[in-house]
């Protein structure tokens, strides 16, 4: 029999990744937002535009029983937008929060699981050990919004106790793919530097925060997805990292998205929010459920890129290709 599932967030980036892979495997989805999304097709079986800061709208969400519920729903971006929008994040995102493991336990649904991040980790230094889940504490998050994650893990870990409700949490890396936002300030770092590339002539310079020098790890949506289903699934109850090892510098994006483009590009240091230095965490968590990445860095931009120019060039009116050079 197919479960039934429900996905909050599903106008989101990976939400609605995670919406076509469940439909896919052929599970009954319901998926929730307060918008439409914006880009790419979500063959949910029945949407549903709701505020979920608005508790009596998170009961409704959830009627008719679910045997399974993601909770991915919140306001977030990239280094700009968190750095710029600390109030509404940790007012915003709590509310949805509390409101729906609350409304969740009451519907006693099957299983839930909360979306969280790696910014519940203090900074690193370039080449430090990876940390594990438990090195979260003691706290010491560099921003607002990883204090509102890691607030969030205990009120869902709270509740699960409280009402014997099956809980899962992952700590996502960042992450990267088609089909999320490009610009407006919402971006992430390669989905920006992308529409930078894009938009840059051959032999060309793009702009990029502090020069590039600071260090991440990249995870491919398509891969973040499928460690998502098979953690919700698992018996891990514990908050696990989902990313990749291998760290790069901001500049080695650049270089490999441009080698992906076929240009020649330099590089502008400007200033702007950088985030940390580095970080740098273990998998070895969801690695014991039999999950590993399918995508390097240069197969996840090889799907990206293409898909960011596209919308570069619909934005100017030209075709595929006509980018000037």
């Amino acid at each position: 029999m197919s479960k039934r599932v429900l996905v909050c967030g599903a106008a989101g980036f990976i939400g609605g990744h995670l919406v076509r892979h469940l439909s896919g495997e052929g599970s009954w989805v319901r998926a929730v937002d307060r918008s439409p999304r914006t880009y790419g097709p979500t063959p949910a079986d029945e949407w549903i535009l709701a505020d979920l800061q608005d508790p009596n709208e998170c009961t409704m969400v959830l009627s008719g029983g679910f045997d399974e519920v993601y909770q991915l729903a919140a306001d977030m971006g990239g280094m700009e937008f968190i750095s710029s929008a600390e109030c509404e994040i940790m007012s915003n995102n709590v509310a949805v929060n509390v409101n729906m493991i609350k409304a969740a336990a009451h519907a006693e649904v099957g299983r839930y699981f909360y979306s969280s991040s790696v910014c519940v980790y203090r900074d690193m230094e370039p080449g430090e050990p990876s940390l594990s889940e438990d090195d979260a504490y003691p706290a010491q998050p560099d921003n607002e919004y990883g204090w509102e994650k890691l607030y969030s893990e205990r009120v869902v870990q709270a509740y699960g106790r409280r009402f014997a409700l099956p809980t899962r949490i992952a700590r996502f890396q960042n992450c990267y793919g088609p089909e999320g936002a490009w610009r407006g300030g919402r971006e992430k770092a390669p989905s920006a530097l992308c529409r930078k590339v894009a938009s840059a002539p051959d032999g060309g310079a793009i702009e990029v925060f502090g020069g590039g020098g600071t260090t991440r790890q990249f995870v491919f949506v398509e891969d973040l997805v499928e460690a998502v289903v098979m953690l919700t699934r698992s018996p891990e109850d514990r908050p696990t990292n989902i990313g990749v090892d291998g760290a790069v510098t901001i500049r080695d994006l650049v270089q490999a998205i441009a080698d992906v483009a076929g240009k020649r590009i330099n590089i502008e240091a400007v200033d702007g929010p950088l985030g940390v230095q580095s970080r740098n965490f273990s998998h070895a968590r969801i690695h014991s459920l039999g999950w590993s990445p399918k995508h390097t860095l240069h197969q996840g931009l090889a799907k990206t890129y293409p898909w960011i120019e596209e919308q570069v060039l619909a934005q100017r009116g030209q075709p595929v290709g006509g980018l000037p050079t």
